[in-house]
């Protein structure tokens, strides 16, 4: 009964599915489709595709036509009450704005990179600029800086203090099994630089290192340590003091008055990052002057003339000598960081200066140091000063800018 109404039913499909398309015009040729549309073909499909896509270019239009507009109707209600000089002399700021720009851009591509810390203090490890140590392991003798050793490494701090005088001769006596004159090398290579200074594959052996860190103890990275030195300037062995021209026999002559206004700082350093300060230092050195304040134990002062290197300037380079970074707050954090440039200033009636100006003389005063470090980075951070002033010189929010 179940298998002869089955035959029933695919009879009364095959009937109907053939009536309907008969009457269509297809005749005994046609067939009986599934419930899937079957194969489309290719044009309507290209079609329909097309359609879409043009639909989506509309959409795209449509936004970029009003958001377009929107940055026309600010520019029309902001400019509605302008006089149409104001206009043009805003058309031309752009304009030359645009054009400082790609010119930046030009000599940012063109100028030497900037040597970094690291690389500076590389360079006074090897060719030894102001050593004040000497360091004697196998025979051999080892010119270092006390200051540096002492901020990088606990157990030269220990070692160093027992021998404060001058040019001292300390014979080393490493427990640390293994440890030959190149490879003592790259130790101090590493304090001076935070990486070691040659291929050696003792240095891979995690045994070797555990000892050292043992004996040596671990350093923290060089930015923290030189930041450290910076912030408590332990053994500092130079002072660097400001006056006017008059007043310069007077200041060469010892004027105990004016300690207060002397800022401290380690030969070694200022000397590694500024071949101005390593050619004074060096004549001092031919000259005999040094002689004089290693006898009596005393820091070297350094007199700067305050027309060319106001003192408000001094705690910003050498700020970004011990760290890379320049920290323009310090310009405005206290009362008492006024230079005599400020005072003369004020006597003669000129106005404060503003921050674009500051950036600029702290350029060129990094260009008389060959501070190259400085000069670039004050560049980058001049940038936003300067867009400041241009946005309130023509009254425009910053978003313009």
């Amino acid at each position: 009964m179940l298998r002869k109404k089955k035959q029933i039913f695919i009879c009364l499909i095959f009937f109907l599915g053939t009536s309907s398309y008969s009457q269509q015009g297809y005749g005994c040729e046609s067939k009986l489709y599934s419930l899937d549309h079957g194969h489309e073909k290719p044009q309507d499909k290209k079609k329909r595709t097309s359609g879409l896509a043009t639909l989506k270019k509309k959409f795209i239009k449509r936004r970029k036509s009003n958001r377009s507009a929107d940055h026309a109707k600010q520019m029309r209600e902001l400019l509605s009450g302008w006089d149409v000089r104001d206009v043009n002399a805003l058309v031309e700021e752009y304009e030359g704005t645009s054009a400082l720009k790609e010119l930046s851009l030009q000599a940012s591509l063109a100028r030497p990179e900037a040597r970094t810390l690291q690389k500076d203090m590389a360079d006074l490890y090897e060719y030894k600029y102001c050593t004040d140590v000497d360091l004697i392991f196998q025979e051999t003798c080892f010119p270092v800086h006390r200051a540096i050793l002492a901020a990088r490494c606990p157990f030269f701090k220990t070692l160093l203090s027992s021998s404060p005088e001058y040019g001292a001769e300390i014979i080393m006596d490493i427990n640390t099994a293994g440890i030959d004159m190149p490879m003592f090398s790259a130790l101090l290579h590493y304090l001076y630089t935070g990486e070691f200074g040659m291929e050696d594959s003792r240095f891979q052996n995690v045994d070797i290192l555990v000892q050292l860190s043992e004996e040596f103890g671990t350093p923290n990275s060089l930015d923290v340590d030189m930041r450290g030195l910076f912030d408590y300037m332990c053994y500092y062995d130079v002072v660097l003091s400001f006056s006017s021209d008059s007043e310069l026999v007077e200041a060469f002559g010892g004027n105990q008055n004016c300690l207060d206004e002397e800022l401290k700082a380690h030969k070694a350093v200022i000397s590694a990052r500024s071949p101005f300060f390593r050619n004074l230092l060096q004549r001092r050195i031919r000259t005999g002057e040094e002689i004089t304040d290693r006898t009596l134990r005393t820091p070297t002062r350094i007199i700067l003339d305050e027309s060319i290197i106001p003192k408000k300037y001094a705690k910003v380079i050498l700020h970004c000598m011990y760290t890379d970074v320049v920290d323009l707050s310090v310009l405005h954090c206290s009362p008492s960081v006024g230079s005599l440039s400020e005072v003369q200033a004020l006597v003669a009636g000129k106005p404060n200066m503003t921050r674009a100006e500051e950036a600029m003389e702290l350029y060129h005063i990094a260009l008389f140091l060959e501070f190259n470090m400085l000069a670039q980075e004050e560049t980058t951070v001049s940038k936003p000063a300067c867009a400041a002033e241009l946005s309130n010189s023509c009254l425009l929010p910053q978003s313009y800018i």
